[in-house]
């Protein structure tokens, strides 16, 4: 599978990050972007930056020439593009010294696969010379052309929170859920083709990139960790229950859980707590990038047997949290997610944290919400009074006003 595919085989859907990307590279020497394998990072770069030159470390020339020297790659160009580059973290040493001692005038588009900020010592040596965005997998909003997310997920933000009550559209998720949303999976329509690209990514990228970025003993035990991280999707993460259903040592879960989370593949969701101290101790809950890989991992291959799935709850929460991540990533500066528990479990799925304000979101699979569905959003209101508000994302079709502070609206509606 090749990440250019839609440079041929497709038409180039626009990403919504694409403008933050080009306002930033205006302004700063060096910007990052990273993102699993197969987002769209290297379609997103040669489609927007066509001035720009384009090297890839999965050219094994290339990357020999960056390990020997580096500064050919960027001699006789001010601009320069450079993929796959954690297959040589060394060329950011090279990067550091030809931004300096140009002025800041090279312009420098990086990325990679692995989640650089994560990677030791990256992050330091561009410090104050770049910024960071992470490509994710298409929101429903960009396969299908409609550019309204956004803005109506910043509306929600206003003080007064006062949104139009209305009918939308509807979506069903479970064929999206199944499928996923990595742009090569636009052209597949049925279930045996979608299992069969899951399959080859989970073989040609999934294994192939964690065993080079570090040392997996035994794909048989990392398969097994992996769907039982999977199955775990939207729920809190205690990685002994993990290592007591594998039989795999709790270190080995802990090194393959932080090893898919720099590959993008996961991502750990913190408590939300007023003290940060409290924050660093609670359990994370944990997500995959993609709720079909989720999906695939755990066994599900059709609607019929996903729908029947217990899992099905969290599946719908995994993709409510990527496009909400989506989202986030868009915001100046970027908001924070994390999720809310009480001492007595209860729980509001995600808190979004953008500066001094908070928005409190609850998802449910179901087309007619009740009491039960949103009170644990008003023990959230009640705590924290500085909420703007509380959001039900469900699967129904009206906006519509369950409580004074409390709004629900179809998940597709910020899709």
């Amino acid at each position: 599978m090749n990440e250019n595919y839609s440079l041929s085989e497709s038409i180039y859907k626009k990403r919504w990050i694409a403008k933050e990307v080009s306002a930033a590279i205006n302004k700063f020497p060096v910007v990052v972007l990273t993102g699993a394998r197969q987002v769209g990072k290297s379609t997103l770069l040669q489609h927007e930056f066509p001035d720009f030159r384009y090297v890839s470390f999965d050219d094994h020339k290339i990357l020999q020439q960056a390990k020997n020297d580096p500064q050919v790659l960027w001699k006789g160009t001010e601009k320069i593009i450079i993929d796959e580059v954690q297959r040589s973290p060394e060329v950011f040493s090279a990067i550091k010294l030809a931004v300096d001692s140009s002025h800041r005038r090279l312009r420098f588009l990086i990325s990679g696969s692995a989640n650089l900020l994560l990677m030791e010592k990256v992050s330091e040596t561009l410090a104050g010379r770049s910024v960071y965005f992470e490509l994710l997998p298409m929101s429903h909003g960009e396969m299908t052309g409609k550019e309204d997310a956004f803005q109506n997920f910043l509306n929600l933000w206003n003080d007064d929170f006062e949104i139009k009550e209305q009918k939308t559209d509807v979506t069903d998720p479970l064929p999206l859920i199944l499928r996923g949303f990595m742009p090569p999976l636009l052209t597949l329509d049925n279930p045996r083709q979608v299992s069969l690209w899951w399959e080859g990514y989970v073989k040609t990228y999934l294994e192939r990139d964690l065993r080079q970025l570090s040392q997996v003993d035994s794909l048989i035990d990392f398969r097994k960790v992996v769907e039982s991280f999977a199955l775990r999707t939207g729920c809190i993460m205690k990685q002994t229950d993990v290592a007591k259903d594998t039989g795999v040592s709790q270190p080995t879960v802990f090194r393959y859980l932080k090893l898919m989370e720099v590959s993008n593949i996961l991502s750990r969701v913190p408590a939300f707590f007023v003290s940060r101290t409290s924050q660093i101790k609670k359990t994370p809950k944990l997500y995959f990038v993609d709720p079909a890989l989720s999906v695939y991992l755990s066994g599900y291959f059709d609607e019929d047997s996903l729908r029947k799935g217990r899992e099905l709850g969290n599946f719908f929460e995994t993709m409510v949290f990527l496009h909400l991540r989506i989202l986030t990533e868009l915001m100046t500066p970027k908001g924070k997610i994390y999720f809310w528990q009480t001492t007595g479990n209860k729980e509001v799925d995600f808190v979004i944290e953008h500066g001094r304000k908070l928005l409190a979101f609850e998802v449910k699979m179901t087309d007619n919400p009740g009491y039960n569905d949103y009170k644990n959003l008003l023990l959230f209101l009640e705590e924290y009074p500085q909420t703007v508000g509380g959001v039900l994302l469900y699967t129904g079709s009206e906006i519509h006003w369950l409580h004074s502070q409390v709004i629900a609206i179809p998940w597709n509606w910020l899709a």
